[in-house]
């Protein structure tokens, strides 16, 4: 039996690596992902120091210059400003827009948001030019004149909003409550250019006021609102300012013109209007500069704040990622390793030891003991594993065991009764051979010879069991025989015997000690040849010397057998497999090859011209002799 064992560490280490690579990833790729939502956070707010040095710083610089040449065009619009005043603050304007476009181009890594955001405030400044020419030729209305303004200083707040998607709840309210506050701002601003615009046409028409009454509207719920939210520590100056004798003056004037009930005419109070409100701008001015430095301020303590909390968290982490990636590389090594050697003793009991043990039970020995499998285990599995297969292993040899005893005993059975029934058609055959040389009718003396003849086919039957027992016929020639007689006895065992042609084959013969069996053989072959092929076709049988031997060539023509078939019944014949029960329609092809494997014949099938199949039968040999002998030397 040739031993078929394998190293099968290679697939298992694999198929390991794959079961175990699946939890770790899926470890590896959870740590990555939440390290990288927190670090994304912290990055993001580091990332505001960019931003507002880049972008809103400058834009703010920007809005700051737009608000005053929006009031400085106002009071050119009504003649109380020169011409050369409008020219030097639309200089600063258009400083502050160079500086502002020059350190936007800088800023890297812009969401897309705030790339629309920036496209459109650029859209609006890009206005400007046009918005000059109109104030210049005194084309354009004042209150058209300060609601373009108002749209540019808007587009950079939308910019502010994309600016405030920061992590922190605490500092998002913060930021969101310092851009309320640049709004209010922004909001003074247009009161002031309103006012100037009042103050120079000498009344408050109804459009005036409706747009003065939203924009002052709007001012104090965004100012209150960002109070509210902006926390202690920061709101301190505006509070003040709230208080303060400025502030009160101004909402005094806001008051008296919303609530003016005539159409023509201002209050009393609006001759201060212009120093108050320049007063309060300043202020407000002050103190917007004062609380957004303190929200970057606390921005950068947060941001490494939560990056130091990453590394520790996302470090212990990674250790606890390593650790594991350890352990299950050894717990792989060790696993690996006991499952290999359970696999190869695994393969050496179904190769090797189970193999050898029915080998050893066929040929009839009484050692039926397998060794148990022994296996250096750690893994407690493993070990459940080897248990199970010595168990399984018992079992088999116990089954085997069983196995060969009943095939043993059938085996007996079969010899036991072919015996008998050769013994008695053997004694037939003496009776039917006397009452053939009594007969002197030839019709009774037909019958005799059919009688005859049946009781020759049944013999062979007989036979046919003792040589599937793997045991000898008890019949047999001492002297050689004759290679027609051999030719002529096998025929004489077939029942269309008529049909079958002999013509004279060498002067040679068969070795007494091999006749019997070489007669069995050809008439097995030579009865498959008439049952196989039509009834009214011819079988011939032909024997001529070779360098190998006598060959003898039994040819039908029949209807022959696909290749594939062909090939399987040579294979048999050319090394003989174990008795199948289950396949007794192929018994005498079984007889054959035990035949030929007991005297070293060789048997070939092969396509024949006629259509049929060629048995092909090479007796070696040693088989022969060259000395004609006398028949009946029994």
């Amino acid at each position: 039996m040739k031993r078929r064992l394998t190293r099968p560490g290679r697939p298992i280490a694999l198929k390991l690596l794959v079961l175990l690579s699946v939890p770790l990833i899926s470890l590896v790729g959870l740590w990555a992902f939440a390290a990288s939502l927190t670090a994304g956070d912290g990055l993001r707010l580091l990332e505001i120091n960019n931003l507002v040095t880049n972008l809103a710083d400058p834009s703010e610089q920007v809005n700051i210059q737009l608000q005053r040449e929006r009031l400085t065009s106002t009071e050119f619009l009504s003649s109380a400003a020169p011409y050369r005043e409008l020219i030097n603050q639309r200089s600063r304007t258009d400083t502050a827009v160079a500086a502002f476009r020059r350190r936007a181009s800088l800023q890297e890594n812009v969401s897309p948001e705030m790339a629309v955001q920036l496209k459109a405030l650029n859209d609006e400044l890009d206005r400007i030019p046009e918005l000059r020419r109109g104030v210049d030729a005194r084309t354009i209305d004042t209150i058209a004149m300060i609601t373009t303004y108002s749209d540019v200083v808007d587009a950079s707040f939308r910019m502010y909003d994309q600016m405030i998607l920061v992590p922190d709840m605490a500092l998002y309210r913060l930021a969101r409550s310092v851009s309320m506050l640049g709004e209010a701002k922004e909001l003074l601003s247009r009161e002031r250019a309103m006012i100037v615009h009042v103050l120079a046409t000498g009344r408050v028409g109804p459009s005036e006021r409706a747009l003065f009454t939203e924009m002052s509207a709007t001012r104090r719920l965004l100012h209150a609102q960002a109070l509210t939210h902006l926390g202690p520590g920061l709101d301190a100056a505006y509070r003040q300012l709230t208080a303060a004798p400025v502030y009160r003056d101004f909402v005094a004037i806001e008051d008296a013109i919303r609530g003016q009930a005539t159409a023509n005419g201002l209050p009393a109070t609006s001759i201060t209007w212009r120093s108050s409100s320049e007063n309060l701008a300043k202020a407000v001015e002050r103190n917007q500069s004062e609380v957004t430095q303190g929200l970057v301020d606390r921005v950068s303590p947060t941001a490494t704040s939560i990056l130091v909390k990453i590394g520790v968290a996302g470090g212990l982490g990674l250790l606890a990622v390593v650790a594991s990636l350890l352990l299950s590389l050894r717990f792989r090594h060790v696993l690996v390793r006991e499952l290999a050697g359970l696999r190869d003793a695994a393969t050496e009991l179904a190769d090797v030891r189970l193999a050898g043990l029915i080998d050893r039970l066929r040929k009839g020995a009484s050692d039926h003991q397998v060794e148990p499998l022994v296996l250096d285990a750690q893994t407690t599995e493993v070990r459940d594993i080897v248990h199970a297969f010595n168990t399984v292993q018992s079992t088999a040899v116990e089954a085997a065991v069983d196995q060969a005893k009943l095939r043993d005993g059938v085996r007996h059975v079969f010899v036991s009764l072919a015996r008998r029934n050769q013994s008695l058609l053997h004694r037939q055959l003496l009776h039917l051979d006397g009452m053939e040389r009594r007969a002197e009718d030839a019709e009774t003396l037909e019958d005799l010879f059919k009688l005859d003849h049946l009781t020759t086919r049944m013999r062979r039957h007989a036979e046919s069991l003792i040589i599937l027992s793997d045991q000898a016929p008890g019949r047999g020639w001492r002297n050689a025989v004759p290679a027609v007689d051999v030719l002529r006895a096998a025929v004489s065992e077939v029942e269309e015997y008529a049909r079958v042609e002999v013509p004279q084959p060498p002067k040679t013969a068969v070795a007494g000690a091999a006749a019997t069996d070489v007669v069995h053989l050809l008439a097995e072959l030579v009865e498959n040849a008439t049952l196989f092929s039509p009834p009214q076709t011819r079988v011939d049988v032909r024997a001529l010397t070779v360098p190998e031997g006598l060959l003898i060539e039994v040819e039908d023509r029949g209807l022959g057998l696909p290749p594939a078939e062909l090939d399987q019944l040579n294979a048999r014949l050319a090394e003989p497999p174990e008795f199948d029960l289950a396949e007794s329609d192929r018994l005498g092809l079984f007889v054959v090859s035990r035949l030929a494997a007991r005297h070293g014949i060789g048997v070939r099938l092969r396509p024949s011209p006629y259509g049929g199949i060629t048995a092909a039968v090479t007796l070696p040999p040693a088989l022969l002799s060259d000395q004609p002998a006398l028949t009946g030397g029994r």
